[in-house]
């Protein structure tokens, strides 16, 4: 184990040096950009998270002041084939954490860098970060958000995703929509087709019914 006085990775290290001394002080609320070392934990995280949000705003006494944070961005090369992903595990439990109130999420898988774990377009996740606290601190009729996947519907051979927080309307940056996988009773998930359709996305692949 490491030294309490000396390893800042140990339990209550970094929250003794770095927070704990705001405490006494007013908030108006917290930006979190974490989660890269928790990529292999995913379903701890689920827990950790949303327990540290409700224990910061306990041990400020303020109510639930704003908490906002940075979903992980995109690392590494493509695969090829659709495969499982630890850090897409992560930005599902992230995403899950937008269940407790006043927090908002800044997504940056379009704004990552493959060959670096810290992008240097900081400038996009703040102004992701700026447009969530003016609707969630502020109460500012604005968009805030990029699509989030609420429910689908099977439609013969295809599904129809359906989304909120689609502002005004879907787009494709680019020729074609991309990252869509869908699979069959057996389980063998492939890269699918997928087309906008007004608020919508349909999605098929050929083989897969």
């Amino acid at each position: 184990p490491g030294n309490p006085h000396a390893d800042p990775w140990y339990p209550g290290g970094l929250w003794n040096g770095m927070i704990a001394p705001l405490v006494p002080f007013a908030i108006q609320g917290a930006i979190w950009y974490q989660g890269e070392s928790n990529a292999d934990r995913a379903y701890q995280y689920r827990q950790l998270f949303p327990a540290m949000i409700r224990d910061w705003r306990q041990m400020w006494g303020q109510g639930d002041f704003s908490f906002f944070f940075v979903q992980l961005a995109n690392f590494r090369a493509v695969n090829d084939a659709p495969v499982e992903s630890d850090w897409a595990e992560l930005r599902e439990a992230q995403l899950m954490t937008l269940a407790l109130p006043k927090t908002g999420m800044a997504v940056a898988i379009d704004i990552g860098e493959a060959g670096d774990i810290h992008p240097r377009n900081k400038q996009d996740v703040g102004r992701r970060l700026a447009l969530a606290a003016q609707a969630v601190a502020h109460g500012k009729d604005v968009v805030y958000s990029g699509p989030i996947f609420d429910y689908m519907k099977v439609e013969g051979g295809a599904i129809r995703l359906f989304f909120a927080h689609t502002g005004g309307g879907l787009a494709c940056k680019g020729e074609a929509l991309k990252g869509f996988a869908i699979a069959g009773a057996d389980r063998k998930f492939q890269w699918a087709d997928a087309r906008i359709d007004g608020a919508t996305v349909v999605v098929s692949a050929q083989g897969v019914a």
